[in-house]
């Protein structure tokens, strides 16, 4: 989350208004992130004071933008806890604001527990085998727009910016995905709408209890083993060396293997994509690093993180 584009409170004011939100109280920009405009919100409507988070796209097109509100609508019909898109009278849960397209979601109570434990990453893996299964008739599609395809364009743009080691890195670990997305085994992966971002940051807990998933856009289709490798290559890391935690790790397989066992398959090709998960976290990172846009607010995230997750994924790779 950033601040790129600067919202005066009397077009925000007349948002949550249109939206029968009650009155705006406070509007402050959130800092942290690097994909989108957001702050919160605090309105007041028949005495009771309601928080919630206003986003702004900067690069999601308003034709893009259902797929992301529609399917957290569809997980919190489905009792999965995540921020429910606000609609206006129209129905429409995409509005404009800025001159950019714009949502409102309800602030989720909790904090993200960025020290996790076996229990929290077990809530994490359960959790997330809940979201896939309850997403499987979800009818709207798009894929995943960080996926391979992106990968493919985006090394040679970031290449100038890296060493001759980091640059045969790339290029190493770019053709072995190429390679593993083209075999039948990788095709043939269970697949649905997945988060594909959900670090210890867009988790939410209270006392204990996971309280809520939230950031869906980075969300498309994609392999749900793909899901879970992001998963495992954050909240089962550790974050000074990049190593793997194998009793947070089994804490969560074992976990989201209770809800939705894993296929032989999906065991089998875990390292694979535990290494394509840090790949695709590392060009992103070079790329916003090296190639910045403007923000009022923005802490880009070092990119070296993953280039040692990914290195220890290379040469310690991990069993399902």
């Amino acid at each position: 989350m950033a601040v790129y584009t600067e919202v005066p409170e009397d077009d925000a004011r007349s948002l949550f208004a249109r939206l029968g939100l009650g009155d705006l109280v406070e509007l402050r920009g959130i800092q942290g992130g690097i994909e989108n405009t957001n702050y919160f919100a605090t309105t007041e409507q028949d005495g009771q004071r309601t928080e919630w988070v206003l986003t702004l796209f900067e690069r999601l097109t308003a034709q893009q933008l259902p797929f992301y509100l529609r399917l957290m609508k569809h997980l919190a019909q489905h009792g999965i806890p995540v921020p429910d898109p606000q609609a206006d009278a129209a129905g429409d849960l995409v509005h404009l604001l800025c001159g950019k397209p714009a949502a409102i979601v309800d602030r989720l109570a909790g904090r993200s527990e960025l020290q996790p434990t076996a229990a929290h990453c077990a809530a994490v893996g359960e959790m997330l085998a809940r979201m896939h299964l309850a997403a499987r008739d979800f009818p709207l599609t798009q894929p995943n727009l960080r996926a391979l395809p992106w990968w493919n364009e985006t090394v040679p743009v970031v290449l100038p910016f890296v060493d001759e080691a980091q640059a045969a890195l790339l290029r190493s670990e770019l053709a072995y995905q190429n390679h593993i997305a083209a075999s039948s085994a990788a095709t043939a992966l269970p697949r649905g709408a997945v988060h594909a971002d959900l670090f210890r940051d867009n988790v939410m807990f209270q006392e204990g209890a996971l309280t809520g998933l939230f950031d869906f856009y980075f969300a498309g289709v994609d392999t749900w083993l793909f899901d879970l490798a992001v998963c495992l290559n954050d909240w089962c890391i550790d974050l000074a060396t990049g190593a793997h935690d194998d009793v947070r790790a089994r804490a969560l397989l074992d976990a989201y293997d209770r809800v939705r066992p894993l296929q032989a398959a999906e065991r089998r090709l875990l390292p694979a994509m535990l290494r394509a998960g840090a790949l695709r976290f590392w060009i992103s990172r070079l790329w916003d690093l090296h190639l910045p846009r403007e923000a009022s607010l923005l802490q880009p995230h070092d990119p070296s993180h993953f280039e040692r997750v990914l290195r220890h994924r290379v040469e310690h790779p991990v069993a399902a």
